[in-house]
């Protein structure tokens, strides 16, 4: 399953981002991972919750995005949830990017149980409808 939580800045998706991922960490029997720019939810998430700051990596553009996120699946086989902070400031604002990476993400969930969400400031207008179906 792929989710985006879509919003102007200022709208409280990072404050559902946080519900979500309490949410997962009581559900799961594996691992959860967040992926974000900078350490900015350190004491806003469980202690379980693998927090990975992105900025460490030297990660740019959405194929590096989507490489960066299959690597951290194919390196443990029992993470069951990855949220994803700011994807825009990660990957870029090239809308059309994301929603490639988001369909060829889509195609590595089929072979894989993960739940992957995506925290996006734009418009919900702005979204390509191709992965307009994916908004929570």
């Amino acid at each position: 399953m792929i989710g985006l939580i879509v919003g102007p800045k200022g709208t409280g998706k990072t404050k559902a981002l946080i519900g979500m991922i309490g949410e997962a960490v009581k559900e799961t029997k594996g691992s959860v991972v967040c992926i974000e720019k900078g350490l900015k939810l350190t004491y806003d998430i469980n202690y379980s919750v693998r927090l990975v700051d992105i900025e460490h990596y030297d990660i740019e553009g959405f194929p590096a995005l989507y490489g960066f996120v299959a690597g951290i699946m194919a390196g443990n086989y029992d993470i069951t949830n990855i949220f994803v902070d700011a994807t825009l400031k990660i990957g870029g604002k090239d809308l059309n990017e994301f929603a490639e990476m988001v369909k060829k993400l889509g195609e590595l969930m089929k072979e894989h149980e993960v739940k992957i969400v995506f925290t996006v400031s734009c418009d919900k207008s702005e979204i390509p409808e191709s992965i307009s179906e994916f908004i929570l």
